[in-house]
């Protein structure tokens, strides 16, 4: 059974917090450290201070509600999503899955670009009807209440909320965790799936020897990046994927502690309102615990053999994770396309709308 959604946080607990944030005791800080210990106490000041004093969560609120929001239960999980009709008839169907500490305000700049192209300059030939599910365990999904929600289960929940859309063929797209997923639907699904299109192909070298031997200068300076930043940004990475509850009691308490570890990665190439829009979402809905568990249940999974067939197209932007197109060819067997934009950063969908969505246009327009 499918059943209309509509947001609306009770106001006590928009009260709750607000006290919480009116009591913040912020952490010490050795004097001059900046950010080399960890995300720094300016930072969290100023998103606690804007979460107190300016953010509006009934303006977010009233702006997601005025899409078409639904739910239905998956796989004995109750899935949250929106579905958001194009006004062209021939629109091509496409589901977008967002990553942590994501949720679906990723997405919501793109929804006119991708469903109405029309409206913003483009062809309407290319229009989507778009489906974007809350991850279980993310915002208005809510808490997860058993094991195994990693990428593999969640792209099979996507296969099933799909088909009983009615949609026979469809594509799919994602960012950050919604990378990870929108490929496993594609090998779950390849005969509904047309093309997968994600901002990240997380391709790594496998650890022979030979392979990194011949790597160009690019593609030296991408692993060099990639490996600054596991040893200096990865603690979420290798906390969440071990022990994610031990963190959860920080964040089911204070909201600055929420402010400051989920805020790390929503960092200040995005603006505080936006970064407040995605904590506050978990925070409110209560999955800042369960979204953590993702990472858990993800390095605990058996990850299939083979690489993927389904067509795969990259959109790679500039202030982003950079793929390395040699180890991605062994993980993908259909590369279809593969896009690098000075533009950008890893939240690409909020940051350069129309960019991203005239990417996806053109990646689906041989694929519908």
């Amino acid at each position: 059974m499918i059943k209309p959604f509509r947001l609306d946080i009770p106001q006590a607990d928009l009260d709750d917090l607000q006290a919480r944030l009116d009591r913040t005791r912020f952490a010490e800080e050795l004097p001059g450290a900046g950010g080399d210990y960890g995300v720094p106490v300016s930072r969290v000041r100023a998103l606690v201070e804007r979460w107190r004093d300016g953010f509006d969560w009934r303006a977010l609120e009233a702006r997601i509600n005025a899409h078409p929001q639904f739910t239905t239960e998956i796989d004995g999980h109750e899935v949250h999503f929106l579905h958001v009709r194009s006004p062209e008839p021939d629109a091509f169907p496409l589901v977008l899955t967002h990553g942590w500490p994501g949720t679906i305000v990723e997405y919501l700049d793109v929804i006119g670009p991708l469903t109405d192209p029309r409206a913003h300059g483009g062809d309407p030939a290319t229009a989507f009807d778009l489906v974007i599910p809350s991850i279980p365990g993310f915002g208005p999904s809510g808490p997860t209440t058993e094991r195994g929600w990693n990428r593999y289960r969640v792209a099979a929940a996507w296969a099933e909320l799909m088909a009983r859309l009615g949609y026979e063929r469809y594509g799919a797209a994602g960012n950050d965790g919604g990378s990870f997923v929108s490929p496993e639907l594609g090998r779950i699904a390849p005969d509904r799936v047309a093309g997968v299109h994600v901002t990240q192909i997380f391709s790594f070298p496998s650890g022979d020897p030979a392979e990194p031997a011949d790597l160009t200068e690019d593609e030296q300076a991408a692993i060099a990046h990639l490996q600054w930043f596991w040893e200096n940004m990865g603690a979420f990475n290798q906390l969440q994927a071990q022990q994610p509850q031990t963190l959860a009691h920080a964040m089911a308490d204070s909201p600055a502690g929420v402010a400051g570890w989920f805020g790390q990665l929503l960092g200040e190439d995005v603006e505080p309102d936006f970064a407040l829009a995605n904590i506050a979402m978990h925070w409110l809905c209560g999955t800042t615990a369960s979204s953590m568990r993702f990472y858990y249940e993800d390095a605990k999974a058996t990850p299939p053999t083979g690489p993927t067939t389904v067509p795969i197209g990259l959109a790679q932007f500039g202030d982003d994770f950079k793929s390395i197109r040699r180890f991605a060819e062994r993980d993908h067997a259909r590369i279809a396309a593969w896009n690098t934009y000075d533009q950008g950063g890893h939240y690409a969908a909020h940051q350069v709308p129309e960019l991203l969505a005239g990417d996806v246009r053109a990646f689906f327009a041989g694929l519908r």
